[in-house]
C-alpha cells in the first residue's frame, strides 16, 4: 500500500517514516493525535569498533571436506554484502515538543519513549533545532534491541530548586532503567542548570584554611542508569550539573567513550561519571572539568577500565569513598591509564571510612601526567568530611596497587605522595616504579608520608618513598572481614 494511500485512510495522524527505501523495511507507526507529521534518519554518533576475526589455520592433509550446505539455503555473496535495515525515527517534535526552552515537553517525551521502546532499532531523536525542557522522568524497560536516545538538541531540567515540581523525585532527574543495549549518544549537549542548586544554604561549600561549611542536601543526579545492561552514552557535551552528572547503579557492561562532562571548579558534589555495583565498565576518550571527582569508583565495582582521560579542575580520578556507616565494601581490577590530571586538588585517590569492612584489590595507575597538582598520589583510610569522625579498629584493606610512569607537577602545599593507611589494616603491596613528581613552583617537597604502608620501589622515585615497609603484617592473615566475592 502506497504513502498517499495511507495518509488517506489515517488523515488525522501523523506518520513516523521508518526505513524508507530499504527493502522489506516499509511500514509505519501511529503516533499521538496532537503530534505534527515528522521524519528523519538517524544523525550523528559514531561508528562502532571493528573486530578483526583471527586468521584460519591452513587444514590439515587429512582433513575432510567441508560438506555442502543443505538444501534450500544459500550462501551469501561476499560481493553484494546485505544492508542493514535502517532505523525507525521517532522525533518528540511529532509527539508534541515545543523545544522553546520554557514549555514543559516531558510528555511528549515519555510518549515518544513508549513508541521507540516497543519499536525494533528505534531511534528517540531530540532534534538540533530545539531546546526542551522536561521534569524529572525514568525512561524503563524491556525495550525491543537496539535503541537509541539520540540528543542533537539541547535537553534541560527546570531552572533551579524553585522550578522543580513539589511532586518531582528531588535526587535524580532522568533515570535510564531496567534497559539491555541502550545508546545515548549526539551532538548536541545535556544542560543541568545546576547553579541555583549549588547555591542552597545546605550544600557543602570550600571554606578558610581547607574547611568544609555545612552539609549535604537533596539535589538532582542529572543522567542516572539503573539495573541495565550492555549500555553506550557516547559524544555528548554534559554541562553545570546540580549534583553528579552521570551515575550508573546495578549495572553491567557499560562503554562511555567521547564525553565532555564541565562545570564550575566550586560546584559542589559535581561528580563527572561515578560507578557503584557496576561491572565490566570502560570510560575512554573524554575531558571531565568539574568541582569534585572526574571519576569515582564507588563499592561492588569491578573491571573497570579508564583510558585517554583528561580531568581538571576537580578532584581527580577517585576509588571510594568506601565503607561510611561501617559497611562492607568491594572494588577490584580498576585500570586508570593514559589519563592527564590539571590544576586538580588530587590526582590518584583511594578513600576510605574507618570502620568499614572489604577490599579495594587489583588497582593500576599507569602512563599519567600530573600538572600542578595537590596530592598527586594519596591513600586515606582516614577518610571524613569533617575531620570529627572517631577512631575505629576495622577498615576496607587496600591492596595490590600499583603506580608506573606517574610523571608531572604538583602543587607544593602538600606533598606529592601521601599512604595514610589503617594501624589495623595496613595498606599492602604497593608498588611504584618510574614515578617522577616536581614542584609546580617553589622548593622541592622530599618528604612523602607512609602510615601503615608496605610495598616497595621497584624503580628509584622522585622523590624517593622510602618509608614504605617490608613485607606483609600478620594481623591482616585469615582475617574474614577482608574478604570480598
Amino acid at each position: 500500500m502506497g504513502v498517499a494511500i495511507r495518509l488517506l485512510l489515517l488523515p488525522l495522524m501523523a506518520v513516523a517514516f521508518c526505513g524508507y527505501g530499504v527493502a522489506g523495511r516499509s511500514h509505519f507507526h501511529k503516533k499521538p493525535p496532537r503530534g505534527g507529521s515528522s521524519g528523519g534518519r538517524h544523525r550523528g554518533g559514531k561508528e562502532g569498533s571493528v573486530v578483526s576475526s583471527p586468521a584460519v589455520p591452513p587444514a590439515d592433509d587429512d582433513t575432510q571436506p567441508v560438506p555442502p550446505p543443505p538444501v534450500g539455503i544459500v550462501p551469501s555473496d561476499p560481493a553484494t554484502p546485505v544492508q542493514p535495515a535502517e532505523p525507525c525515527v521517532f522525533d518528540v517534535r511529532a509527539y508534541g515538543a515545543i523545544g522553546d526552552g520554557s514549555t514543559d515537553d516531558t510528555q511528549a517525551f515519555r510518549e515518544a519513549w513508549k513508541s521507540a521502546c516497543a519499536a525494533d532499532a528505534a531511534v528517540l531523536l531530540v532534534p538540533s533545532d530545539g531546546t526542551f525542557t522536561i521534569t524529572t522522568t525514568t525512561f524503563s524497560g524491556p525495550c525491543k534491541p537496539g535503541l537509541v536516545f539520540q540528543v542533537d538538541g539541547v535537553l534541560m531540567p527546570p531552572d533551579g530548586p524553585d522550578c522543580w515540581p513539589a511532586s518531582d523525585n528531588r535526587r535524580q532527574w532522568v533515570v535510564f532503567s531496567n534497559l539491555d543495549g541502550l545508546t545515548l549518544r549526539g551532538a548536541g549537549t545535556i544542560e543541568g542548570n545546576g547553579e541555583e542548586w549549588w547555591n542552597l544554604p545546605c550544600k557543602p561549600h570550600r571554606g578558610p584554611n581547607g574547611s568544609t561549611l555545612r552539609g549535604p542536601c537533596d539535589s538532582p543526579t542529572l543522567v542516572r542508569f539503573f539495573m541495565s545492561r550492555n549500555l553506550v552514552v557516547e559524544g555528548l557535551r554534559v554541562e553545570n550539573s546540580p549534583e553528579f552528572h552521570f551515575r550508573f547503579d546495578g549495572c553491567s557492561d557499560v562503554r562511555v567513550d567521547g564525553l565532555y562532562i564541565s562545570s564550575p571548579a566550586n560546584s559542589p558534589n559535581t561528580d563527572g561519571i561515578h560507578v557503584e555495583n557496576t561491572e565490566r565498565v570502560g570510560i575512554y576518550n573524554s575531558r571531565i572539568s568539574n568541582g569534585d571527582d572526574c571519576i569515582s569508583i564507588g563499592t561492588g565495582s569491578y573491571d573497570v577500565d579508564i583510558q585517554n582521560i583528561t580531568c581538571g579542575p576537580g578532584h581527580g580520578i577517585s576509588i571510594g569513598s568506601l565503607g561510611v556507616h561501617n559497611s562492607q565494601a568491594c572494588v577490584s581490577n580498576v585500570t586508570v591509564r593514559n589519563a592527564v590530571i590539571r590544576n586538580s586538588d588530587n590526582g590518584l585517590r583511594i578513600k576510605t571510612w574507618q570502620g568499614g569492612m572489604g577490599a579495594v584489590s587489583g588497582i593500576a595507575f599507569a602512563d599519567v601526567v600530573m600538572e600542578n597538582v595537590r596530592n598527586c598520589i594519596i591513600v586515606d583510610q582516614y577518610y571524613c568530611l569533617d575531620k570529627r569522625c572517631m577512631n575505629q579498629s576495622t577498615a576496607v584493606h587496600v591492596t595490590d596497587v600499583s603506580y608506573a610512569n606517574v610523571r608531572g607537577s604538583y602543587d607544593t602545599r602538600s606533598a606529592p605522595i601521601h599512604f595514610a593507611c589503617s594501624d589495623t589494616v595496613p595498606c599492602t603491596n604497593i608498588t611504584m616504579s618510574e614515578v617522577e613528581l616536581l614542584p609546580a613552583s617553589g622548593e622541592l617537597v622530599d618528604d612523602p608520608f607512609c602510615w601503615s604502608a608496605y610495598g616497595t620501589q621497584q624503580t628509584l622515585t622522585i622523590p624517593p618513598v622510602t618509608c614504605l615497609q617490608d613485607g606483609l603484617p600478620e594481623a591482616l592473615l585469615d582475617n574474614p572481614d577482608l574478604k570480598c566475592r
